[in-house]
């Protein structure tokens, strides 16, 4: 029998992922939506059979047909509802960032502790994309010697209005910040931000770069360019002892013509990353299913791909990365040890 899934928020991914979990997924079902627009959540519901509307995130995490959640609501709201799901004892796939604060991402922690099981898997989708999957794969075999530095590029077309620094930060950023230690098996120990003379306005900067330095040395080079005018485009490039290895150009076709070469690129980044969505999705069903069929269901819970400590983490890194911008990117900063006590919530939870 399928799983019934509870998604609060239906905005553009939302409504993505209500659509993707239709479609694409096994095992599972969309029974229930909540949105703070009314009108677009009767509008996402009526076009899944036997989805409804309602009228609240507490009665959809409430609802006895909402087997596990799925949320995709304004980042305010992650670690509200998130701590709701913990509470009801109900799985949940939360997208990125697990909360906008490192003290919210916290009380998560403590909820997961308290509850004695990992209930929490975080939206980092690169770690499903078959392009970074493969990077990580050549790493490991050695193929390229001791990695030692990284080059990344994240460039949108553009960004809605009111976009600020902060939100490239948080909203961009965060997914460089997730998948460059997870790539590398090394932790983020110092960060940098920088921007052009030229791109400092009073509330948005574009386009910045972050240093993030690495365990054991390594640096990692982000830049980030949200109203590039030409498209969506992900780059990476790992420089190691003895090679690189860097994700390829993902355009179907080139046009040659009249002297010119054309490229087409993503209007945005649900059609570069639409099969890693996939990915995550089947792989969260996947962890639901088998740990609602354990007979120990306490030992590892349902999570199955980045978890609260990876989100936790990330938040950390944000922060120190807010910290620089705060400087003018005129100093690095390096964010504090994380503290005991969550070190050893992570080892009780067997946090990786």
């Amino acid at each position: 029998m399928n799983i019934g899934i509870g998604v609060i928020g239906v905005g553009v991914m939302g409504a993505d992922h209500v659509n993707t979990i239709s479609t694409a997924i096994s095992g599972a079902e969309v029974r229930a939506v909540f949105d703070i627009d009314p009108s677009r959540a009767a509008r996402v519901a009526s076009s899944v059979p036997g989805a409804k509307p309602l009228s609240s995130a507490q009665s959809l995490i409430e609802e006895f047909e909402v087997d596990a959640l799925l949320i995709a609501s304004n980042d305010a709201t992650h670690a509200q509802y998130v701590l709701s799901a913990i509470a009801a004892g109900k799985p949940v796939l939360c997208e990125k960032p697990l909360a906008p604060t490192v003290a919210e991402c916290e009380k998560i922690l403590c909820a997961e502790q308290m509850a004695g099981l990992r209930m929490v898997q975080v939206g980092f989708m690169r770690r499903f994309d078959p392009g970074y999957v493969e990077m990580q794969r050549r790493l490991v075999s050695g193929i390229i010697g001791r990695p030692m530095l990284a080059h990344c590029s994240h460039r949108n077309a553009d960004v809605p209005s009111g976009w600020t620094s902060e939100m490239t930060v948080l909203g961009s950023a965060v997914h460089e910040i997730d998948v460059m230690p997870w790539l590398f098996g090394k932790k983020v120990i110092g960060v940098n931000w920088m921007a052009p003379s030229s791109a400092i306005t009073a509330k948005f900067r574009d386009p910045q770069v972050l240093v993030l330095e690495l365990e054991a040395g390594a640096l990692v080079i982000c830049e980030l360019f949200v109203k590039c005018g030409y498209g969506y485009e992900i780059r990476c490039e790992i420089v190691g002892e003895k090679g690189t290895i860097e994700l390829a150009p993902l355009a179907s076709v080139r046009v040659r013509s009249d002297f010119k070469m054309q490229t087409d690129f993503a209007s945005d980044w649900r059609g570069r990353f639409a099969e890693a969505y996939r990915r995550e999705l089947q792989s969260w069903v996947n962890g639901v299913i088998r740990w609602r069929s354990s007979k120990e269901q306490t030992e590892f819970g349902p999570v199955n791909g980045p978890d609260a400590w990876d989100g936790y983490c990330g938040a950390v890194v944000s922060e120190a990365v807010l910290r620089s911008m705060a400087y003018s990117g005129r100093m690095g900063v390096a964010f504090q040890p994380l503290p005991e006590l969550y070190r050893k919530c992570r080892d009780a939870l067997a946090y990786a």
